[in-house]
């Protein structure tokens, strides 16, 4: 069966077809070479008007795969949005939605998996069919972050609607700066970054004509850069900007000593490694440099760039640490972070350097990274005679297991035991027991991985010698980036025929995917986390309550829906989708007529 490339006919047709009619009732657009990579487009330009051979099997699921990303996009912008923005998850019948942060029908979620991650799959979608309605959708993710902008410049974990509400944050779009209202910035989980993201990119497809996005776009970029401090650091999270004068260029020391106990310190105002906070910020000013062509958003990447060289650790751990105090030195931040050399945040870290340098062009970014790389195989810890759950995660699939924190100087593999924890409502967290600082990997957290699987070593390692070996031009990325922290995603396989009829299948008649479990319809009374197996009495009845089970009390004799809808899964999902569409174009063989 021969076909030319997908016209809007063929793609009228095929959403017709799943909606159960047989008539086009609307103008569909196509998916067409201006909307693909520049590279993609070059290949499409060479097959314009010939005919190419696309078997019927392909060609009909093409054609599904476009109606099922329609059926899913329509039904999360139009039912599950609130106010444009979304909720990490909403019960299957929408009735309530929850984050990590924000809760209900007036807020939603900042963090990449909420509002940033939905808006940018809609605008990949939109980049890959042309269809507004995705475009309309993705804009609408972005008016909901400009409405939560705070007057710092970047965002907090949430966004609150309700009018009564938002008067407790120093919202920009509601001129409440001057109130002493909420105001702080977090750089934490890639939250303003991501943030960002999605401002910039969707910006970018207006053809910069949307006044309150543009405005928030730059207002942002340019807090950020004011929020670096001198030598190119970032805090975790920030209210003001930093002295200028303050924080000058200073290398990485070992302390004389570090607290064994958790001194609770104010760790915000550090220079943060921790959650990938500055690898984000630098990733986010070099991608706003190419989309607005702005040389000072390059220029504060660079110094940034320049802090991870300061920042890296002399022998015998030439690596980074999760957060720096103002001496340069590791410090504490959370109790189960301590003053330590990571394998965690490093992977980060070292990645960056080899984006800096195919960015940048200067070979400094490359000559910490064999040094590192090393390190962390000498660091590689010897199987345990009894190996705990946590150590056969992290061992799966083979590769060497790494710890996430080892000791200055000794380099010993640091842990945190496991530790009772009890929320009440209204109240401080309690934790009974637990959270205690030691050498052994049994019975430590899990709701915090401490130890790695160090294949990435490999991958890191083959990615240098090609960055070493290769001429500059070729590793710079393509001027259109996709997802949420482009640095991070490593190449992927393509997606599967297989695996585009399951993401199909799996829809239901409304283009939502379900999944088993539950979010509630609010905070629970009490939560006790069992780090060991624990006793419940329930009147006369006792039941058991095993280690890592959790055991809740909710004010409602109502229970919760016991199936949800995760914009994890919906994210996933349309870029695969997408993703498919983009792919099945280019692959088509060209022939030189039709048969």
């Amino acid at each position: 069966m021969s076909s030319m490339i997908p016209t809007g006919r063929h793609l009228c047709r095929a959403e017709a077809h799943a909606a159960g009619g047989d008539q086009c009732r609307r103008p569909k657009l196509s998916l067409h070479p201006g909307s693909l990579h520049p590279w993609i487009r070059l290949g499409l330009l060479q097959l314009l008007w010939v005919p190419v051979v696309m078997p019927a099997t392909t060609e009909a699921l093409r054609d599904r795969a476009l109606a099922a990303l329609r059926r899913a996009a329509r039904f999360y912008a139009e039912q599950a949005a609130i106010h444009g923005g979304y909720h990490y998850a909403y019960t299957a019948d929408l009735s309530w939605g929850r984050s990590e942060h924000g809760v209900g029908k007036t807020q939603v979620e900042v963090q990449p998996m909420g509002t940033p991650g939905v808006g940018l799959a809609f605008l990949e979608a939109w980049q890959t069919t042309r269809e507004p309605f995705l475009l309309e959708a993705a804009r609408r993710a972005a008016r909901a972050l400009v409405q939560g902008q705070l007057c710092s410049g970047g965002w907090h974990y949430l966004i609150e609607f309700d009018p009564a509400k938002r008067k407790r944050y120093a919202y920009r779009a509601d001129h409440n700066c001057a109130s002493g209202a909420f105001n702080t910035t977090t750089l934490d989980d890639n939250t303003t970054q991501g943030a960002l993201r999605l401002l910039m990119r969707v910006d970018r497809e207006l053809g910069f004509q949307d006044s309150l996005i543009h405005e928030a776009a730059i207002y942002g970029l340019d807090s950020l850069v004011k929020a670096q401090y001198a030598n190119g650091a970032w805090p975790q999270r920030y209210s003001r900007f930093p002295d200028p004068k303050a924080h000058q260029p200073k290398p990485a020391s070992y302390p004389d000593d570090w607290p064994r106990q958790w001194p609770d310190p104010d760790y915000a105002p550090y220079y943060t490694f921790n959650d990938n906070v500055i690898v984000d910020a630098i990733d986010t000013l070099l991608e706003a440099a190419r989309i607005y062509r702005e040389p000072r958003y390059l220029e504060a990447a660079r110094r940034g760039g320049d802090f991870i060289l300061l920042a890296q650790m002399p022998d015998p751990q030439p690596a980074w640490a999760q957060q720096y105090d103002f001496d340069m030195h590791p410090a504490w931040a959370r109790r189960f972070e301590p003053p330590a050399i990571t394998a965690g945040e490093s992977q980060g870290i070292l990645r960056m350097l080899l984006i800096l340098y195919a960015e940048l062009g200067d070979p400094k970014y490359l000559q910490p990274i064999p040094r590192a790389l090393d390190y962390f195989r000498r660091s590689a810890l010897p199987p345990p005679q009894r190996p705990s759950h946590a150590w056969l995660q992290a061992a799966a699939g083979g590769g060497p297991v790494l710890a996430r924190f080892y000791e200055l100087r000794t380099n010993r593999p640091l842990f945190f035991t496991k530790g009772t924890q009890v929320i009440v409502r209204g109240y401080a967290t309690y934790r009974a027991d637990g959270y205690t600082l030691t050498y052994s990997p049994d019975n430590i957290i899990t709701h915090y991985v401490l130890l790695l699987n160090g294949r990435w070593l490999d991958r890191l390692e083959q990615e240098f010698r090609r960055a070493a070996s290769t001429e500059r031009s070729k590793l710079k990325r393509p001027d259109q980036l996709y997802g949420i922290a482009p640095w991070s995603e490593a190449p992927e396989p393509s997606p599967t025929p297989a695996e585009i009829e399951q993401i199909i299948a799996a829809m239901d008649e409304r283009g939502a995917w379900v999944e088993p479990g539950y979010i509630g319809a609010g905070e629970p009374l009490v939560s006790v986390f069992a780090a060991r197996p624990m006793l419940v009495r329930l009147g006369n009845q006792w039941l058991e309550l095993s280690e890592d089970q959790t055991l809740e009390v909710f004010t409602t004799t109502q229970r919760p829906l016991d199936k949800v809808i995760r914009s994890r899964t919906f994210i996933r999902n349309v870029r695969l989708l997408s993703r498919f569409l983009r792919e099945s174009v280019v692959n088509a063989r060209p022939t030189n007529g039709s048969q």
